[in-house]
């Protein structure tokens, strides 16, 4: 048995579902992500799975133990990474560590040892004894995630756990996961909107989209079976016209258009690249800027839904605007 075993789970919300029929197991010392835009369904699934949130069907078990009937037990095996920071803020990094240890029954001599291995382990031994207050993002997140490990669990959540962070910030928090994931030994359930970020510490990822999975398997793989290279334009105007003219040339294996840019997949991408040029040309395209490069999870997710992770976004802050304009006016 996984560490982690999810069979059809369903969450509804009245009308909404937030997660439609999820299955997918995770082994033992896996790494895996959860990847997909916001209001995809990653938290919700989180929340099931650490039993805030209950199912309405579905089943699931978490280091062996069933998520409705066992969930003491759940909650005893699993370490949580909130995306939203749960710190006291007027203790030190000590002591919350040591608050936190006590809640699960190490005994004072425990204790000891083990916040000094997770201190260690984040490098935080040096701000030890510093209040929380006065700790940076980053090291506030470092601490966050050595709390939620002091207690020795199966199974650690992490839920968008460089959320806000500057990029230089979030690599360090990237090399504490991998290591903690080695040197711990403990299965990790990573959720994250950063495409990145899932293929850079994932085993396996599974990429989330209206509350399914459309898409679940090694990076890598998923990547490579997108097959050959990928080429974007940036046109002067509309990509309507490129983007038929391509789908009738049988050396496109696949292509996309949005707004002014369009996304094509071929085979040998750098000598296709002057043929691409020339067909726009004929047809009075303009080609403004072009980009060759191998395909990433973003081409995935561009695949698999249509659209890219950025333009969900965007699709979905201008939905969230124009619900709040309309709640406004009915007042």
């Amino acid at each position: 048995m996984g560490a982690i075993t999810v069979t059809d789970l369903t969450k509804r919300f009245e009308d909404l579902v937030a997660v439609d029929r999820v299955t997918f197991t995770v082994a033992e010392g896996e790494l895996f992500g959860l990847l997909g835009p916001n209001g995809a369904g990653k938290t919700t699934i989180i929340n099931m799975l650490i039993t805030l949130l209950t199912p309405t069907s579905g089943t699931a078990q978490v280091a062996g133990y069933d998520i409705l009937k066992d969930r003491d037990q759940v909650r005893r095996h699993i370490g949580i990474v909130f995306q939203e920071p749960a710190l006291d803020k007027d203790l030190t990094g000590y002591e919350n560590l040591d608050f936190h240890a006590m809640m699960y029954g190490l005994s004072r001599e425990e204790r000891k040892e083990r916040i000094r291995e997770v201190l260690d382990l984040v490098e935080l031994r040096d701000r030890a004894d510093v209040l929380v207050q006065n700790y940076s993002g980053g090291m506030k997140r470092r601490l966050e995630i050595a709390r939620g490990l002091i207690h020795h669990p199966k199974v650690l959540f992490l839920d968008e756990p460089t959320l806000g962070l500057d990029a230089q910030t979030r690599r360090r928090i990237w090399e504490y996961i991998r290591r903690m994931n080695k040197e711990e030994g403990v299965t990790i359930i990573l959720t994250t909107h950063y495409m990145e970020e899932a293929d850079y510490l994932s085993d396996r990822v599974a990429i989330m989209d209206h509350g399914r999975f459309v898409a679940i398997d090694r990076p890598s793989t998923l990547k490579d079976a997108m097959g050959g290279d990928v080429i974007t334009l940036e046109l002067e105007g509309e990509n309507g016209d490129l983007v038929r003219l391509l789908e009738a040339e049988p050396w496109v294996r696949r292509v996309t258009g949005h707004d002014s840019q369009v996304t094509l997949t071929v085979e040998m991408g750098e000598r296709k690249v002057p043929e691409v040029i020339a067909l726009a040309g004929r047809h009075g395209i303009h080609v403004l800027s072009v980009n060759l490069r191998r395909p990433s999870l973003e081409d995935v997710f561009l695949h698999f839904t249509g659209t890219t992770m950025r333009q969900r976004e965007v699709s979905a802050v201008a939905s969230r605007k124009e619900l709040i304009t309309m709640r406004m006016r009915t007042k």
